[in-house]
């Protein structure tokens, strides 16, 4: 019999959104043991030998951490369904993903390459890259071991001891990770996950004194505070956050290839993505025939269980984000707004139980509404006509937002140039929503700050450091 003095553990508890039952729990980090935290963390640094390995041993242990999520990725993505309701399909992929990132950034630190910089004297400069430290990677919940990958493999390519916080609300993915990185040869203490709201164990973390750098993804007024706590510590900091993204049809546009990107970019992942395509510009001229196109095809869109045969959109990833939906559509009809398909919860047995939301297609809205203007954040497509290039970029770049932007038409010239004008980190042109490990990604405005992936992805996680050799003969004068 237990003492009734001692509490036992406080655990977050993950729930399946495709039927409400519980999907696991994990042990919840008291903020009281954050020092601890950071201490051996910084102990790894300096002991573990990690960072003055040579860049290709450290990359023999990345491929080995690929190689042991490659080995369990049917479970790892089993296991993402019942966090947060994603697509098995998709989960799949998601997993797919991780190990490409870690393949790639094992690439990347042992080819990356530095620079001797013109003398102006007698002496040979050149610049180095060091590690940061303690690095905290802070992940959402809409795609956990993909986020997670996305920061954690790049931060101990280049050196770093990483503290890993995933979100509440998907909490189970990051101790899998951490466990594979370990088996696979990991020293311990260089990858940490810590469990907790943002709230209560969030802004305490970036607040550390012993924390040298933080890298979000999230919310932008989560980004704004993290960015507010970080510039009291002159710490560096990367912020990939909210979008408000443009997708855009002009007249000219292969439409049955724009309208089923249309769908797939706001759709997929029932729009839980930052770059969800969530207002559709279309020509005034074929403004009608399009949006009729769009709406048949988003009521024909198989809503189902995450693993059902043939499904195209699960539920969405907590039954507090539905309600968060929900609202976001009712004050989208308060403004005037016309729901032209879904806007409200799907009846029937199969989806009483879980947190689905329908295909959710309005119109009718003026681009300054406060719908036009913040995200949703789920599988909400608002669409608005536009009359010309100017007016449409007007349009498109009058948000606080410049995540991403799609854009359709044969006319190549027009394409570069209206993908010049948008405020957006990411153009596509004749495509949309494509994200790979070795491009640049991040945004403009209150999107964010500072880019992942690629070899930018890399760096973002380093400090350039100028060394310098003397070649001179004679003494040093005093002055010259």
């Amino acid at each position: 019999m237990s003492s009734p003095n001692i509490k036992a553990p406080a655990e977050i508890v993950s729930i399946n959104p495709a039927d409400g039952s519980e999907a696991g729990r994990v042990p919840e980090t008291s903020p009281a043991d954050l020092d601890a935290i950071v201490a051996a963390a910084w102990t790894a640094y300096r002991t573990s030998g990690w960072k003055d390995l040579m860049p290709h041993k450290r990359a023999e242990v990345l491929r080995a951490i690929a190689d042991g999520l490659e080995a369990e990725k049917e479970d790892l993505a089993r296991k993402q369904m019942r966090d947060n309701g994603k697509p098995l399909s998709e989960c799949r992929g998601m997993v797919d993903y991780a190990v490409g990132t870690f393949r790639y950034y094992a690439s990347a630190c042992e080819t990356l390459e530095t620079e001797v910089t013109p003398p102006r004297g007698p002496y040979v400069s050149m610049t180095v890259l060091e590690p940061h430290g303690v690095v905290v990677a802070i992940t959402p919940w809409n795609s956990p071991l993909m986020n997670d990958a996305t920061k954690v493999a790049p931060a101990l390519a280049a050196g770093n001891a990483v503290i890993l916080k995933p979100s509440e609300d998907a909490p189970l993915l990051a101790p899998e990770l951490l466990r594979v990185a370990r088996a696979r040869g990991l020293p311990e203490g260089l990858l940490q996950v810590i469990q907790g709201r943002g709230a209560a164990i969030g802004s305490a973390l970036v607040s550390h004194p012993g924390v040298s750098m933080v890298s979000f993804t999230g919310g932008t007024e989560t980004g704004r505070t993290i960015g507010v706590l970080a510039a009291c510590k002159i710490m560096p900091v990367a912020l990939e956050l909210g979008g408000k993204s443009p997708h855009v049809v002009f007249a000219d546009a292969r439409r049955d290839l724009a309208v089923a990107a249309v769908i797939a970019g706001i759709f997929g992942s029932a729009g839980q993505s930052c770059v969800a395509g969530s207002r559709v510009f279309i020509e005034a001229s074929i403004y009608d025939e399009v949006l009729a196109a769009i709406v048949a095809r988003a009521r024909t869109i198989r809503l189902a269980a995450p693993d059902a045969e043939g499904v195209e959109m699960g539920p969405l990833a907590s039954f507090h984000h539905r309600e968060r939906v929900e609202a976001f559509v009712a004050r989208a009809q308060s403004e005037g707004g016309r729901i032209l398909c879904g806007g409200a919860r799907p009846e029937g047995a199969a989806y009483a139980s879980g947190a689905y939301y329908p295909p959710t297609v309005i119109d009718g809205l003026g681009p300054d509404s406060l719908t036009c203007q913040e995200e949703a954040f789920g599988p909400v497509l608002v669409a608005l006509p536009f009359a010309d290039e100017a007016d449409l970029i007007d349009q498109a770049n009058g948000t606080a937002f410049g995540l991403a932007c799609g854009i359709w038409t044969e006319d190549f010239r027009k394409g570069w140039r209206v993908g010049r004008a948008l405020e957006a980190g990411s153009v596509w042109i004749n495509t949309y929503k494509q994200s790979v490990t070795t491009t640049p990604f991040g945004g403009f405005k209150s999107s964010g700050i500072g880019r992942e992936k690629g070899m930018d992805g890399l760096r973002l996680y380093t400090q350039v450091k100028s060394m310098y050799f003397g070649l001179q003969e004679a003494p040093f004068p005093v002055s010259k």
